[in-house]
C-alpha cells in the first residue's frame, strides 16, 4: 500500500513516513500543495495524509480537486484548527476521515489502515448490478447511475449507498453505520455519519428524498 503524505512541515511529514514505513507501507512525500496534482497523474496512491495549511494550494481546496478527480482515493485529513467547522467543512468536500493536530502517531497509523482497508476490503463488494427505483449501482465498476446519469460518490459515500439500497426499509442507527461503513476501531463522530449523509443525499437527484431522517434512531432507504 502506497501512502502519499502531504505536510509542509518536514519534521512532523518525516514522523509519519518514519512510522508508515516500519508497519510496512511504502510512502512518498509533498511539502507544496502545487506538487501533488502532477504527481497524482503520474502515479494513484492507495491513500493520502493530507494537511490542511500548504502553502500553492490549500488543503480544503486540493481535496475537493482530488475527490472530484479521483473519488475513490481515500484521504486522511489533518488539521491544527479547533474549530468544529473546518473538520464539516473538510469532510463536505470528501475527506473520509480527520484527526487534529497534534495527533498520537499510532492513531494516526491505525486511521491510515482503516480507510485504506475500506477501499480493499473484497468482502464489502457486492457481485452484480444493484436497480432500486431510478438508481442503477454497479459495486465492480464502482459506479453510481441515477436517472442515467453517472454521478461521482466519494468511497465512504458509495459504500452507504451501497448499503442502504441493499436493505429497503430497514432503518440503520448511527452507531450501525460507524460500525458497518468505517468500522468499530475508527476514533469518528456521529457527526461524520450526519455529514456523509448529507452529502449522498445531495447527489441523488430526483431520489434524494428517499434517504429518510428518522428522528431519534437515524437513517433509512424508502423503497422504490
Amino acid at each position: 500500500m502506497k501512502i502519499l503524505i502531504v505536510d509542509d512541515e518536514e519534521d512532523i511529514a518525516g514522523l509519519i513516513q518514519f512510522h508508515l514505513e516500519e508497519e510496512g507501507f511504502q510512502t512518498e512525500v509533498c511539502h507544496n500543495g502545487m506538487e501533488v496534482l502532477p504527481r497524482l497523474e503520474k502515479h494513484l496512491p492507495d491513500g493520502i495524509i493530507l494537511d490542511l495549511m500548504l502553502p500553492g494550494i490549500g488543503g480544503m481546496d486540493l481535496c475537493r480537486r482530488i475527490k472530484e478527480k479521483y473519488p475513490h482515493i481515500p484521504i486522511l485529513m489533518v488539521t491544527a484548527k479547533t474549530g468544529e467547522t473546518d473538520v464539516v467543512l473538510g469532510l463536505e468536500l470528501g475527506a473520509d476521515d480527520y484527526i487534529r493536530k497534534p495527533f498520537n502517531i499510532r492513531e494516526l497509523v491505525a486511521r491510515v489502515r482503516t480507510v485504506t482497508r475500506r477501499s480493499t476490503d473484497p468482502t464489502q463488494e457486492v457481485q452484480g448490478t444493484i436497480s432500486t427505483g431510478k438508481i442503477q449501482i454497479n459495486p465492480t465498476a464502482h459506479k453510481v447511475f441515477v436517472e442515467g446519469t453517472e454521478i461521482d460518490l466519494t468511497l465512504i459515500e458509495f459504500k452507504l449507498l451501497q448499503l442502504f439500497a441493499g436493505n429497503p426499509g430497514v432503518a440503520f442507527s448511527r452507531d450501525k453505520l460507524l460500525d458497518r461503513i468505517w468500522g468499530k476501531d475508527v476514533f469518528v463522530t456521529d457527526r461524520t455519519v450526519d455529514v456523509n449523509i448529507k452529502r449522498l443525499r445531495d447527489k441523488l437527484l430526483s431520489e434524494k428524498e428517499r434517504l429518510e431522517t428518522i428522528r431519534g434512531v437515524g437513517y433509512r432507504f424508502r423503497d422504490a
